[in-house]
């Protein structure tokens, strides 16, 4: 991991996040992102998405989200051929410096009930789940 750079997402980078997405994160149960709600996302918090980067290689995301009362953390993804070695770990360490700096004192993570793998990277950083709560979806 000698060169790999965690780092605020570029613009141009954008495109090559969803490509990214469609092969490294879990996509199946949601419908797919698109490249204006990532955009407006990118414009409304420029900070939020993180890219960990291999020289010009996306290698893994994670989405920190701040609305000024929570942390909502999303799209925490590697590359397949990259998992196991460190980078989803100092992905949830940038998202959670990022949320301390803006003075957030609690972070919650969305993850799929029907994903053991990524199960297993929260609990080891500290998350659990809340079993008293369910997630309500209304799509626009």
């Amino acid at each position: 991991m000698s060169d790999l750079v965690l780092r605020a997402a570029d613009s141009r980078e954008l495109g090559a996040v969803l490509t990214f997405w469609s092969a490294a994160a879990e996509n199946a149960s949601r419908p797919p992102d698109t490249p204006a709600a990532l955009a407006a996302l990118h414009l409304r918090d420029p900070d939020a998405l993180i890219v960990a980067v291999e020289g010009d290689r996306i290698v893994g995301t994670i989405i920190a989200g701040w609305d000024g009362w929570r942390c909502h953390l999303y799209r925490l993804a590697v590359d397949p051929q990259r998992r196991r070695n460190g980078i989803g770990r100092a992905l949830i360490e940038a998202a959670e410096s990022r949320i301390r700096a803006l003075g957030g004192t609690r972070i919650d993570a969305m993850v799929l009930d029907d994903n053991p793998g990524a199960h297993a990277i929260w609990a080891a950083r500290g998350y659990r789940r809340q079993p008293d709560w369910s997630r309500w979806i209304k799509p626009l």
